[in-house]
């Protein structure tokens, strides 16, 4: 299947780009969406812990399957006031 992933802030500049298409196996997690993105880019990784996700503007956790044609998105916390 193939997800639409969008990355914000920090995160996109690490990947390049705010917008990706990726192939996810079928009954993957947004955790499997991630775990894919951590491998191409290693940059990513220490960032796991303090992000939030949601699929299709909705928030969501990691353990949540993702469907074909969803939109995963990773945003990293937000400071300022």
């Amino acid at each position: 299947m193939r997800v639409n992933v969008r990355l914000f802030a920090r995160l996109r500049d690490i990947a390049g780009t705010g917008e990706l298409t990726r192939e996810a196996p079928s009954g993957a997690t947004v955790g499997a969406v991630w775990a894919g993105l951590v491998a191409e880019y290693p940059d990513l990784s220490p960032y796991e812990k303090s992000i939030s996700c949601a699929i299709n503007a909705d928030y969501s956790r990691f353990t949540v399957a993702v469907a074909d044609g969803d939109e995963v998105a990773f945003l990293p916390p937000v400071s300022g006031g």
